[in-house]
């Protein structure tokens, strides 16, 4: 009888490397909450992954909900849900649990979370014949409920600011400030003092089309050295606003729509792609999002190292869509 090899002795330690290696493989796909019009035709939020699998609604009521922030500690989401009195801000956890109102009414848009994960400023829209331009920023602190204005610096305060994103390390906001005469993206300390344009344009205008070019939705990458944003001549000038029918002009303005990206220091501009809405995942790609007719819908692309790819995450034909948020 030949003698048996004994059986091989793996040490703790290669155990552990070759399960890491095994976990590595199969690395599970980001998380991301996304707004969404269900059946009803109402924005609800769904959880699920990256991938589009593990898709589960996290709201359910009358009213749109839309815009959701994730804090950076994972552990709460804070989103904007439409009422009789306005736009609300409402506070829950990152499966809907558990949800509170933070602010009742008003025109409240755009949260966005300090990396303290205690504090989020917003955007305020002010009623009138221009609600953007007398806009302001508020800062709160969400265990409280106690809330200011984000700028004491009285030259900021004579403009209208909107959609502000908190920096990652919380020192700076990136904002929409028409201080120029058009929107621009704008860079200050959380005050409002020391603020500057981030990223410049070579014309305020589009040539072809001669409409103003505008600047909005600024999104920091994770690391802090990067801002995406859209620019282009706004949907206010297509036919449906206008009551003009002009398809070739509505074609040229929605071709005016795209997301770039720029340094912090507003160095090194350049465009993203075709799209709106940017946001950046945790590993630091950047996102853009448009109308698309093969899907009957909006469509999200985000850019890899091979080049852009689709983030199926919305359904097809979906008629409403409200932004996204990424787990950290």
């Amino acid at each position: 009888m030949k003698n048996r090899r004994p059986p091989l002795s793996l040490k703790p330690a290669l155990i552990a490397g070759l399960l890491l290696c095994a976990v590595g493989a199969a690395r599970p796909s980001r998380e991301i909450i996304v707004s969404y019009a269900d059946e009803t035709s109402k924005l609800q939020l769904y959880r699920l992954k990256a991938d589009g699998s593990s898709r589960r609604r996290i709201t359910d009521g009358a009213h749109d909900c839309s815009m959701p922030a994730w804090s950076p500690d994972g552990k709460k989401i804070v989103y904007v849900q439409e009422s009789g009195n306005g736009n609300e801000l409402w506070l829950s956890g990152p499966d809907g649990k558990d949800p509170r109102m933070l602010v009742t009414s008003g025109m409240n848009l755009v949260p966005s979370w300090l990396p303290d994960s205690k504090r989020i400023v917003w955007m305020e829209l002010k009623p009138g014949k221009n609600p953007a331009g007398s806009s302001r920023l508020n800062i709160m602190d969400t265990e409280t409920r106690q809330f200011r204005p984000l700028f004491s610096d009285r030259e900021q305060k004579k403009f209208g600011n909107l959609m502000p994103a908190v920096s990652p390390d919380g020192n700076k906001v990136a904002f929409v400030s028409n201080r120029s005469g058009h929107f621009r993206i704008w860079l200050s300390n959380l005050d409002g003092s020391g603020a500057r344009l981030v990223s410049p344009l070579s014309s305020d205008m589009d040539e072809t089309l001669q409409l103003p070019l505008e600047q909005k939705v600024p999104a920091w990458s994770p690391d802090g050295k990067w801002i995406a944003h859209w620019e282009g001549v706004e949907m206010d000038h297509l036919s449906r606003f206008t009551g003009k029918a002009d398809p070739r002009r509505d074609a040229l303005i929605e071709g005016t729509w795209n997301v770039w990206v720029v340094g912090r220091d507003g160095k090194n501009k350049r465009k993203a792609g075709h799209g709106d809405d940017p946001t950046w995942s945790p590993d630091g790609f950047v996102t853009r999002s448009f109308p698309d007719p093969s899907k009957g819908g909006p469509n999200v692309m985000i850019q890899t190292k091979d080049g852009w790819e689709e983030l199926p995450i919305l359904p097809a034909k979906t008629p409403r869509y409200g932004r996204f948020t990424w787990k950290p």
